[in-house]
């Protein structure tokens, strides 16, 4: 079995949870409780890699980190190496592809809190930062937690996006579902379907926990 395909995977996954629960919460704090025009036109915009094939989102990140791409070229200049076919060009597509699933819950969760607790929070002298922290994160651990779960699932199952960018390339781009598709490609069916089992706990766990979250919110 492919295990350093399974621990770019993973690390993979794990990186790109952490990046969008920094970057998401705020972006799901300003549609859930802010109005201002073309509020539809941005969600629909985040929410687009949910509608888009993995091979469109995958071409255009090729364009756009690309050596004459804006990311690209700035990265060339900074630093004299590529974007494409590297563990951060994949961690890079990887965060794109999954931000639906990372604001969609935190939004659904913030949205939720009882306006009265965020007013009293000002009124005590809370700022909206502090309010944030304090009221609304401490309130929505379910979403925020469910997001999480879902990025991550989303991340080690993500394979078009992230062979147009990354290739595979060993213990660098080669994650776990290309490593199925090249093993299936080489009728190499036992390795296939060892690191096909591998996935089946790991995301029955953590939909068991994605389903307990969501009972816990309804309580």
């Amino acid at each position: 079995m492919d295990y350093l395909a399974l621990y770019v995977t993973l690390k993979l996954a794990l990186i790109t949870t952490v990046v969008l629960m920094i970057l998401a919460a705020p972006v799901a704090y300003f549609l859930a409780f802010y109005r201002f025009p073309g509020k539809s036109l941005a969600e629909a915009l985040i929410y687009l890699p949910l509608a888009l094939p993995p091979t469109v989102i995958g071409f255009y990140l090729i364009i756009f980190m690309g050596p004459r791409g804006w990311a690209g070229g700035l990265w060339a200049k900074l630093t004299g190496g590529s974007l494409l076919f590297t563990f951060l060009g994949i961690v890079i597509a990887s965060v794109i592809y999954s931000v639906p699933f990372a604001v969609q819950p935190m939004k659904a969760a913030f949205a939720k809190i009882d306006r009265r607790l965020l007013e009293n929070a000002y009124i005590l002298g809370l700022s909206k930062r502090a309010a944030f922290l304090r009221v609304i994160v401490p309130n929505s651990l379910g979403g925020i937690a469910a997001a999480a779960v879902l990025v991550f699932l989303h991340s080690i199952g993500a394979f078009g996006v992230l062979l147009m960018v990354g290739g595979s390339i060993p213990g660098e781009t080669k994650v776990a579902s290309i490593a199925i598709y090249e093993a299936v490609e080489m009728m190499n069916y036992r390795t296939a379907g060892l690191i096909s089992l591998s996935f089946i706990p790991i995301s029955y766990a953590f939909l068991l926990l994605v389903n307990r979250l969501n009972e816990g919110a309804r309580a």
